[in-house]
């Protein structure tokens, strides 16, 4: 995965922005304005952080290298994985995957049911 891969799965989810709010370097997106994942621009290898359930969070720490709590982040519901190559492309969608549910499930019912149409 590069930073376009990135880019492209993050924007083929629904309701989602791409952003710049912390200066051209650090890129965030969000759904209903709500963070999901945020990558530096400059970072190499890439890295992106992406929030997470804190038990499972705990347990991809302890099981794969390239999973660190979130750098500048609540290290309790944020990961920042590395994109090394010591984990595979699939399970790194997983992850940004679970970011965006997690975000979605917090919404209020009628903008879930909205997101779903």
């Amino acid at each position: 995965m590069n930073i376009e891969s990135l880019r492209t799965y993050c924007l083929s989810k629904p309701a989602v922005e791409e952003t710049l709010p912390f200066g051209p370097d650090t890129l965030v997106f969000k759904v209903v304005g709500k963070v999901f994942l945020l990558t530096g621009l400059d970072s190499d290898p890439l890295s992106f952080n992406v929030k997470c359930d804190p038990d499972l969070a705990i347990e991809l720490r302890e099981r794969y290298d390239a999973v660190q709590p979130g750098y500048h982040m609540n290290k309790k519901h944020w990961n920042t994985i590395t994109v090394d190559g010591s984990v595979s492309g699939r399970l790194l969608k997983e992850w940004i995957d679970h970011s965006y549910e997690l975000v979605v499930d917090s919404l209020p019912a009628k903008v879930k049911a909205e997101l779903k149409k």
